[in-house]
């Protein structure tokens, strides 16, 4: 992974993006609009994320409730 933060659009029908950045935040953005900030994420858990063959699972498992977040952007309000 580059030493820049990096955005990558991921296959998901749950996730749309992750952002790392190298003092190891993970950025998630959902297909729904919330995006939540992860700290102290490794890069080797991004990495096998990144190459599950299904990142929502992963992301469940090993990301959601492992690591400190804050969620920064809320989901748009239906109608």
């Amino acid at each position: 992974m580059p030493l820049t933060p990096t955005t990558i659009a991921v296959d998901s029908s749950w996730i749309a993006s992750v952002t790392y950045a190298p003092d190891a935040t993970l950025t998630v953005r959902f297909r729904r609009g919330t995006v939540y900030r992860f700290v102290a994420v490794p890069r080797a858990i991004v990495e096998a994320f990144l190459a599950a063959p299904s990142k929502g699972a992963y992301f469940t498992r090993r990301i959601r409730n492992a690591f400190p977040f804050i969620q920064i952007v809320e989901p748009p309000s239906r109608p």
